[in-house]
């Protein structure tokens, strides 16, 4: 079944669409088989929790972190509490969820770098009790993420972080939140896999590398010798490309103690893959 599965969802629009909602819709097969296929709600957020899950069992963690730095009305928080529910369980590994907001919206932009045209203070204002009420365990961390990010280490004294979804929306806010990237190493696996909401667009928008959270991005790694912001060429070379794929990035640690450790094959597949 999964083979024929496999194939259907080779085939172009609208075919392919309609299959991945029908298996969605109706929970077919696994979970695990749904977010391999990406038949899963917020498949990019599935996808981050997932191999940063798969990464951190290779490596022997215990448990992680995923982060959520821009929350409005919480819809993706609570997707992420269900797929870290479902990823706990595949993996045995304990899953922490933190969503970082102001609740109070978005500020007013600072210059043309937060994009003025497109973004208004005020924004995704949070209704925080109405969010509360609907969130098993996920911690709210509310405030300025210029203040939040400095104390959110030793305040909560997380688990190592390996995912986050970057959705602040301003170039300003998310230099502020990359802050965070610079604390102590026990505070990250060695790799970290990051998502950014807004990085594509439309004509409306025009993203570019000179605003906004790309040029965030390319600050940071300019800034940076030991730790890059890099792109997930290994999802845009798929056959069927998403528009998330190209907002995945993953966050390398070089120096990190563990950046080296091996996470291949196993010993038993690399003598079958030699002797084949």
């Amino acid at each position: 079944m999964v083979n024929d599965i496999t194939k259907l969802m080779s085939k172009p629009h609208p075919f392919r669409t309609t299959l991945k909602y029908v298996i969605r819709r109706f929970k077919l097969g696994t979970y695990e088989q749904r977010v391999n296929i990406e038949a899963v709600d917020r498949p990019n957020y599935a996808y981050i929790v997932y191999n940063a899950a798969a990464l951190a069992k290779k490596l022997g963690y215990k448990r992680i972190s995923i982060l959520e730095l821009g929350v409005a009305g919480g819809n993706g928080l609570v997707s992420l509490e269900e797929h870290a529910k479902q990823i706990s369980k595949l993996f045995s590994i304990g899953i922490d969820i933190y969503g970082f907001d102001s609740g109070e919206g978005l500020p007013e932009p600072k210059d043309y770098r937060d994009l003025p045209y497109h973004w208004k203070g005020g924004f995704y204002k949070m209704d925080v009790p109405k969010l509360q009420a609907r969130l098993q365990n996920a911690k709210l961390v509310l405030g300025d993420i210029k203040d939040t990010g400095k104390e959110f280490f030793t305040k909560y004294n997380p688990a190592p972080i390996g995912g986050i979804m970057f959705d602040l929306d301003f170039y300003s806010s998310t230099v502020e939140a990359f802050r965070m990237l610079d604390a102590e190493e026990k505070y990250f696996l060695p790799r970290v896999f990051c998502y950014f909401d807004d990085v594509l667009g439309g004509e409306r928008e025009l993203y570019n590398d000179y605003t906004g959270e790309r040029l965030a991005i390319t600050e940071f790694n300019q800034a940076h010798q030991s730790t890059k912001l890099a792109v997930g060429y290994h999802l845009l070379s798929r056959p069927i490309a998403e528009p998330w794929y190209s907002m995945i990035w993953v966050c390398h640690f070089f120096k990190h103690s563990r950046y080296n450790d091996y996470v291949g094959f196993n010993e038993e597949d690399v003598n079958l893959n030699l002797s084949s």
